[in-house]
């Protein structure tokens, strides 16, 4: 191991040797940290100065400085122990104009907002500017990075920097509640920052439906056709709802083919991948796999703390390590649960005229369980009709003999689930789907197990449809 031993007072070589120190300390704890945990609470320190041992380091807010004292201490002694000898102590000051250091690896972890002030260094047309129906909280800025989204982060980006030049359609999919619709007009709102004359229209496909509907009735069809076949940029939400609309799909599906041909940017989400959608014609599922698909899953531990700290950041709060803890654990994985969580505990606290504690939490989250009616257990049946449901199959066809792909794969799914969330047996599993011998169960099961590990589409299919689940008991 690399040694270095920085013992001088003050002068230019000072600064080196510490920059360096810090460079090869940092470079160790990337290793030994996940992705989320480095760049949230270490991208942006450096080490101010060493001083017979007496180390100071350089951090951008209490925030970090707290997480730095309480959860990573013993790991950067360890590490720094082994680089500098002697070392008897570690001070972290704040210091707002400390830069990153190293430069992280991009789209690699979760993100913490970065001052709007960077945006204005980027060139921008200020000519027949538009107006757009987009929310504007939704921006990259406040859009929580962590592995569970990273490329869906990346590829949103860099469809911002060049619509209708790379990745088109850009195709978003994943559970409720994770974030799609924060990324599909957080890409809107910095394609019109770069250039305000684009015309960019957001709609659900609810939305768009019922105005084709309405088109319909008031025999206004070509004006209709005109307005969503003349943007720039067209971001439509939720796309599984056009399940079984035919005229609505063929008018999308001409829609479409316009914007694309003219290399207009599509983006697109839903809630499971095109080739999922078993609602839609098979030409438009076509259509929305040929650019890019990518996926949103539920984050982890890390990004989840990260995500609670940005937004109580946002409201000018520090929140203590072991609130965030305890919310993260025991709240909901979905996102927009978890921060309806926190809403809640600030707006209990702020009523109450306390401080957010663990106590606090514990008292608001048991009240809501408490309040909660009693949930109906799983069962076999409730499974097979909401995973046939989920891939536009029958229950008869789960249950049956068939061996198409199509039908297989959600077979195989229900057992999977039946034994995960039920724990049935293998032979109870095969009795309830169609009386299968026990070895067909054993199989299946350990399929789905395998590739859920490598397969980010199948387990966003897998979770969609515990979602569903959980709301049905």
């Amino acid at each position: 191991m690399l040694r270095y031993d920085v013992r001088t007072k003050g002068g230019r070589d000072n600064i080196m040797d510490v920059k360096a120190l810090w460079q090869a300390a940092l470079g160790e704890l990337e290793v030994t940290l996940t992705g989320p945990n480095f760049k949230t609470w270490f991208s942006k320190t450096s080490m101010l100065s060493n001083e017979d041992g007496n180390i100071v380091i350089a951090v951008p807010n209490v925030m970090t400085k707290q997480w730095l004292e309480t959860k990573f201490s013993d790991q950067i002694h360890s590490t720094l122990r082994k680089m500098t000898n002697p070392l008897r102590s570690i001070e972290y000051k704040i210091d707002g104009t400390t830069a990153a250091n190293p430069t992280p690896k991009p789209n690699r972890s979760a993100d913490i907002p970065k001052p709007k002030a960077t945006q204005s260094s980027l060139p921008m047309r200020e000519a027949n500017v538009t107006s757009t129906n987009l929310n504007p909280k939704y921006v990259f800025e406040s859009f929580v990075v962590g592995s569970s989204n990273e490329f869906a982060h990346a590829a949103s980006q860099a469809v911002a920097k060049a619509p209708g030049e790379k990745y088109n359609p850009l195709f978003i999919y994943g559970p409720t509640g994770l974030g799609k619709t924060h990324l599909m007009q957080a890409v809107g709102n910095e394609i019109h920052r770069r250039d305000p004359s684009k015309r960019i229209e957001y709609v659900t496909s609810e939305t768009f439906t019922n105005e084709f509907i309405s088109g319909i009735m008031k025999k206004k069809t070509t004006a209709f056709a005109e307005k969503y076949r003349a943007v720039d940029v067209l971001i439509i939400d939720d796309i599984q709802f056009l399940a079984r609309a035919e005229k609505t799909q063929d008018e999308f599906f001409h829609t479409f083919n316009t914007l694309h041909q003219a290399n207009k940017q599509i983006i697109i989400s839903s809630d499971k991948p095109p080739q999922a959608l078993m609602g839609l014609e098979e030409r438009l599922r076509s259509r929305c796999a040929a650019g890019i698909t990518v996926d949103v899953q539920p984050p982890d531990l890390e990004t989840r703390a990260a995500i609670l700290q940005t937004k109580a950041a946002a409201q000018g709060l520090l929140l203590p390590v072991d609130v965030i803890d305890y919310l993260i654990r025991h709240a909901q994985v979905n996102v927009r649960e978890l921060e309806g969580a926190l809403t809640q505990l600030l707006a209990y606290c702020e009523m109450r005229g306390v401080e957010p504690t663990v106590a606090a939490a514990t008292q608001l989250l048991a009240g809501q369980a408490a309040a909660r009616p009693k949930l109906k257990p799983l069962s076999p049946k409730l499974i097979i009709d909401r995973v046939a449901s989920y891939f536009d199959l029958q229950t008869a066809d789960i249950i049956g003999t068939k061996r198409d792909k199509e039908i297989v794969v959600p077979r195989q799914i229900v057992m999977y689930i039946m034994r995960h969330d039920m724990s049935l047996s293998y032979p109870k599993i095969a009795a309830n789907v169609g009386g299968r011998d026990h070895t067909t169960a054993m199989h299946s099961v350990t399929k789905i197990e395998k590739q859920v590990e490598v397969d980010d589409a199948l387990r966003g299919e897998i979770e969609a449809i515990r979602e569903q689940l959980a709301a049905a008991v």
